[in-house]
């Protein structure tokens, strides 16, 4: 990739404190991933063994664990993601329910936004202030909008964001892979999941994967979202 001025980067590692370290799962829910949702994204269970081994660490080593959900209310006059996609995510439905694959629980923090961004006109970042967190790994769906739009807002607000390309898909390979370079040299570390379960339990450091071709591993989910 000749990109002359991404290549002016300060290479970066982390390292992830579980005291001031929380997980950001963005828009894992029936809208996106189940069959009668009305913008599914195929093959999302590819991401699943990858988010719940995330999960399950972080409720042993007692890190937060944070589901932002898309949510729209009925009879807007204008709502700002609907004039750009097809109405989706009307709120107090199925639709807007956190897959049951992943095991949210009611004692969990749930974010609920109604742009693509979590942190947009949300209370996130005020509930991660008080709970002096500092550092989040944010996965999910889609890579390429809401997962993008709330590290980039994270990095922003000054937080440390590392993304574990293997627990995310976009709308297409080529916006997946795109969206991650772009994460990578202006807005925080692109990592895997091994890496961020070893940085977790080990503190060992976390490496910054900037790719610029096809990422390895397993093909992604495929596309395309209505």
């Amino acid at each position: 990739m000749n990109d002359v001025f991404s290549a002016h980067r300060n290479e970066s590692s982390t390292r992830l404190r579980t005291d001031v370290t929380a997980i950001v799962v963005v828009d894992m829910i029936n809208e996106f991933c189940k069959p009668g949702g009305r913008m599914v994204l195929p093959g999302y269970e590819t991401l699943l063994p990858f988010q719940l081994e995330m999960v399950h660490l972080a409720r042993r080593l007692s890190i937060p664990v944070i589901w932002i959900v898309d949510s729209h209310r009925r009879n807007m006059r204008r709502d700002r993601e609907w004039l750009k996609r097809t109405p989706h995510c009307v709120e107090n439905t199925w639709a807007t329910e956190v897959i049951e694959e992943l095991e949210a629980r009611e004692d969990d923090l749930h974010v609920v936004k109604h742009r693509y961004s979590g942190f947009f006109q949300t209370d996130l970042d005020l509930l991660l202030r008080d709970m002096l967190i500092e550092q989040l790994v944010v996965f999910g769906v889609v890579t390429n909008i809401c997962v993008r739009s709330t590290v980039h807002d994270g990095f922003f607000l000054g937080y440390d964001c590392v993304v574990p390309h293997d627990a995310c898909a976009g709308t297409s390979a080529r916006e997946h892979v795109s969206t991650l370079y772009d994460i990578a040299t202006h807005f925080g570390i692109v990592s895997d999941t091994r890496s961020v379960v070893n940085g977790l339990q080990n503190g060992s450091e976390i490496d910054n994967q900037v790719f610029e071709g096809e990422l390895p591993g397993a093909p992604m989910p495929g596309s395309v979202m209505a």
